[in-house]
């Protein structure tokens, strides 16, 4: 794949993306003009929900389009059952990911913070995920699983590594492949400061690593990601109600 290709394919996946995120905000930005605020100060925890969940489906739907005109949908976006060792191998290498993960944000946020980094903050997100029941349960089916878990997993480790893979000059190192995926994967997290930039560039590693021990079987990637964002919520959620101090 030539480079021309290559940015048109990315870039068109991003604006769609960023078009169809910003479709359930339209209301708190119009209110925060009229009024002189901030207009996070005006979004809701469902007008958020609906911009991730609806971003990454506009995103996806491009990335569908680009590879349906090659014929390597089911190819790149790899949802067939899991390779020799099938699930049992597919769910011991989500779980064992899952601790990893965890290990990095253990481990990653004293890191960086000593680094002089921000260390990593989520409230923003973590208050809309708590705010109800109802919310709690929303964003866990909504984000953590299909959002991030399935739908960042299907565009980052499936269509952007697979674009990566067929990129003249890039596709024959398997380390640049890896991270140039991660630091892509990262940057959209800068809401959570650079230190959260860095720490989901290196669980984007990890996952790309996970993605190509699986040839490009997607599901240790997906169950993994959605297990870390569930106990991430979960873990908020519980706090809140003071079962437990994070």
């Amino acid at each position: 794949m030539g480079y021309f290709w290559f940015i048109a394919q990315i870039v068109t996946v991003a604006l769609v993306y960023l078009i169809a995120s910003t479709g359930p905000t339209i209301p708190a930005i119009i209110d925060a003009v009229q009024n002189g605020t901030d207009p996070e100060d005006a979004l809701t925890s469902m007008a958020t929900l609906a911009s991730v969940v609806l971003g990454m489906a506009g995103g996806l739907l491009v990335c569908w389009l680009w590879l349906r005109s090659e014929g390597r949908v089911a190819e790149v976006f790899d949802l067939t059952r899991p390779p020799p060792g099938g699930w049992r191998k597919a769910l011991a290498w989500a779980a064992g990911a899952t601790v990893a993960i965890v290990a990095i944000f253990l481990v990653g946020a004293p890191l960086v913070e000593a680094l002089g980094m921000e260390t990593p903050d989520a409230s923003f997100v973590l208050d809309f995920v708590t705010e109800s029941p109802l919310m709690f349960t929303l964003w866990v089916l909504g984000v953590a699983w299909l959002a991030a878990g399935l739908g960042e997993e299907l565009l980052y480790r499936g269509f952007l590594m697979d674009r990566l893979e067929r990129l003249r000059g890039i596709g024959n190192s398997t380390a640049a492949v890896l991270i140039i995926q991660a630091v892509l994967f990262g940057l959209p997290h800068a809401y959570q400061g650079a230190g959260g930039m860095v720490l989901t560039g290196s669980i984007g590693l990890l996952l790309g690593w996970v993605r190509l021990r699986f040839g490009g079987n997607l599901w240790a990637c997906v169950l993994a990601h959605g297990a870390v964002d569930t106990i991430m919520m979960s873990l908020a959620y519980a706090d809140k109600l003071g079962w437990v101090q994070v």
